[in-house]
This record gives structure tokens, C-alpha cells and sequence, in this order.
């Protein structure tokens, strides 16, 4: 009977909503951020110029006297084969000693390539200065380039690679997972409406009383106390349906690339614009004046006869009608005839003049 049902008989409120797991997460269950200092080595003479990079050769020293060889005082390194390099990484949750995580690698010196390097061991510490993994491996760098006769070619970034799986966990970090009666998931924006919603769908698939919204952006659970039941309690949270809420309206802008970003909330009351251009251009042309034939002492003058110019184009009175859609605020926009860096400044009039029904924000 289900294999004869056709397509419009599918709930489209399920179809078209979104999953907890999609706008919250449980509290308390991160990643964490690991940072070691390192060498790479095994580079085809692009590696520092210990010249100017000194702390690579002591590097360098630290190392080899841990394993045993000791450089006599005062010995001028020239390598060329090594570059210091930092490596960072994230510990993910619930990761245990002996699992593997990935790592990247990028140079602090003046290395001109880390492709086909070496990373020898590194300890990676956190934010406690604790060591939680140790990276070591060969480099995956997406990059390529070639220099000779003062030319140089390059494809990509060269100063940068990671290594798949090339760092071993060795210490666990802690959740407060399994403890308390309670589990609290948090938004990953504040919403006062998303937050009510979330909490009556849960309640609904999974009863009267388990979810409680404590704010705009937490909601506490009441979970079981088996771990097991936990874990499958979290999998039924997450995999609740809810329709989508409606974001608040926001326009972002990038003043440096001129990008502009609305989402479908945002509305544009009716209002009057007036655009024009005003473009002023200066030009300089050199004026040579050279002394009679017959002259004594007269010496050949160069002068510059600078050319200014202003130009305004005419700017017409545009009446902008009100709209409620997205696609007819861009499409008004665009009537506009400007360009993105002009838009910058008409949408920060509009919003000053009251029209724009959103927050403004420029980053």
C-alpha cells in the first residue's frame, strides 16, 4: 500500500522542515583547539635561511641533542632542508588515546616551499598546556612552482599542508555527558520563537515534560541516566522535525568587496531615491619651451600644463514602491541601475530614512 501512495501524498511540512541537530547542539560536547611547534624536514633546498631564522638552528640543536649529538659550540648551521612550522588541529569530542586526527602544518619562516617535507614528532597542547596528541608525517601540499633566472611560477600556496590522520590522540578529554539528570542544548542563534518551537516539537514526539526553554538559546532535556538509553535518547532529539522559523531580517555587507547579502525576511518600505555621479579628472601635459636660434644662454624648459575637469551626471528623482518579497527588493535594487559600491551607501540612506525593515550590518 505505501509503494502505491504517489508523490503529492507526502507530508510536505515534513519534507520541507528542519532537524534539531541542523539548528542546536548538546552543551558540553566540542571540539578543542591543539597547538605545537614543529620541524619539517626532507625539503629540496626550500626550506629557512638560518641566516635570518636563528631559532630554526636552535631547533635543529634541541633536536639532535635529544637524540644523542651534540654540535660543538659555536658551529654556523647552514641548512636548508628544515623550516619551523606550527601545527594545529582539533581534538574532536569524544575522541579516545590511540584514535588519529587530522593536522595542518604552516611555516613561520621564510621557507619558500613545504612540499614534500617531513613533519618529525610535535607534541600538541591545549589552551591547560597539557599534551592531548603527537603529529608526525608526511605533507600534503595542494601547490606547485618553479623559479630560475629571476622568474617565478607558483600555483597555489606552498607555505601550508595537512597530514590525513597524522596526529595520535593520548589523552581523553572529559564531557559532562553522562552526568546529571539533564541534558541542555543550545541554539545556534538566539530566538525566543525558534526556542518555543523546538521545545513543543519535542514534547510532542516524546512527551509532555522532556524539553523545558530556559532562555532564548538553551533548552534543558530530561534525559535518562543509562548511557546507553542516553545516546539513544539524544539520536530521537535530534532527529525531531520542526518547520523552519523565519530568520530575523539582517542585510550583511562587505565593505571591501563591495558583497551584498539579505536574507527572505527582509521588506523595503516605499521611498524616493536620488543617484548621481560626481567625477572630477585631472590630466597633465608636459610643455616644452626652447630659447630662439639666435640666443646666448637660453636654456630648454619642460613645464606640465595641468587639465581639470568635473563632470556630474544628472541624478533623477526614483520612486522606490514598497516590496514584500526578496525578489522584489533585489529586483528594485537593481532598477536602480548602480553599482554594488553605490548599493553600500543607498541602503544605508534607505535604512537611515526608515524604509529598510531589517538590521543593517557591515562587516
Amino acid at each position: 500500500m505505501l509503494m502505491g501512495l504517489p508523490l503529492w501524498a507526502i507530508d510536505p511540512a515534513a519534507a520541507q522542515g528542519i532537524r534539531v541537530k541542523e539548528i542546536a547542539s548538546v552543551q558540553g560536547v566540542r571540539t578543542n583547539q591543539l597547538t605545537g611547534y614543529g620541524l619539517v624536514v626532507g625539503l629540496d633546498g626550500t626550506g629557512d635561511q638560518t641566516t635570518q631564522m636563528p631559532y630554526t638552528a636552535q631547533s635543529l640543536q634541541n633536536q639532535l641533542q635529544q637524540l644523542g649529538l651534540s654540535l660543538p659550540p659555536g658551529a654556523n648551521l647552514q641548512i636548508k632542508n628544515v623550516a619551523a612550522v606550527m601545527v594545529t588541529g582539533q581534538l574532536p569530542a569524544f575522541a579516545q588515546p590511540g584514535q588519529m586526527m587530522d593536522v595542518t602544518v604552516s611555516s613561520i619562516g621564510n621557507s619558500k616551499s613545504l612540499r614534500g617535507g617531513t613533519l618529525i614528532t610535535t607534541p600538541l597542547k591545549g589552551a591547560d598546556g597539557q599534551i592531548y596528541a603527537l603529529a608526525q608525517g608526511n605533507l600534503l601540499v595542494g601547490g606547485a612552482g618553479a623559479s630560475a633566472g629571476g622568474s617565478k611560477v607558483q600555483i597555489n600556496h606552498l607555505s601550508a599542508g595537512r597530514i590525513p590522520g597524522g596526529a595520535q590522540i593520548e589523552r581523553a578529554v572529559a564531557t559532562p555527558f553522562a552526568l546529571g539528570e539533564t541534558i541542555d542544548l543550545g541554539l545556534d542563534s538566539s530566538d525566543f520563537q525558534t526556542a518555543l518551537r523546538v521545545t513543543d516539537a519535542i514534547n510532542k514526539k516524546l512527551g509532555s515534560g522532556t524539553a523545558n526553554a530556559l532562555d532564548g538559546r538553551v533548552i534543558r532535556l530530561r534525559a535518562p541516566a543509562d548511557p546507553n538509553a542516553r545516546v539513544g535518547f539524544l539520536a530521537a532529539v535530534e532527529e525531531v522535525r520542526l518547520d523552519a522559523p523565519i530568520p530575523v531580517a539582517k542585510v550583511i555587507i562587505n565593505s571591501r568587496t563591495g558583497s551584498i547579502v539579505m536574507n527572505q525576511a527582509v521588506t523595503l518600505a516605499a521611498c524616493a531615491v536620488s543617484h548621481g555621479n560626481l567625477s572630477v579628472s585631472i590630466s597633465s601635459t608636459p610643455v616644452i619651451s626652447q630659447p630662439n636660434p639666435l640666443s646666448t644662454g637660453g636654456q630648454t624648459v619642460v613645464s606640465e600644463k595641468a587639465n581639470i575637469q568635473i563632470s556630474q551626471d544628472t541624478g533623477s528623482l526614483i520612486e522606490v514602491p514598497a516590496a514584500a518579497q526578496l525578489a522584489d527588493v533585489v529586483r528594485v535594487l537593481n532598477a536602480l541601475g548602480a553599482t554594488p559600491q553605490d548599493l553600500l551607501a543607498i541602503l544605508q540612506a534607505i535604512k537611515a530614512s526608515g524604509a529598510l525593515n531589517a538590521e543593517l550590518e557591515v562587516i
